[in-house]
């Protein structure tokens, strides 16, 4: 089982929220990530370039999303 608390600024964490994590899991063992949240999210030149390559292609030999994700998985086991 996983909670997500989502907050504005570290500054609303309270007590309550722990007490409400302590309620909710008892004494199971649990972990606890902290990350910030990044709203602007910018690419990269190298990702541009992949992208730029790739509108480039020759539509003949397209994949749609969903047959790329079949051949990660059988390739990778994704």
């Amino acid at each position: 089982m996983y909670t997500t608390y989502h907050l504005t600024s570290a500054q609303e964490i309270s007590s309550d929220i722990l007490d409400a994590i302590k309620a909710t899991f008892k004494s199971k063992p649990i972990t606890i990530i902290v990350e910030e949240d990044i709203e602007d999210f910018e690419l990269t030149t190298e990702m541009k370039i992949v992208l730029d390559e790739r509108l480039q292609e020759d539509e003949k030999t397209y994949l749609t999303s969903d047959d790329s994700i079949k051949q990660l998985n059988k390739k990778y086991g994704l």
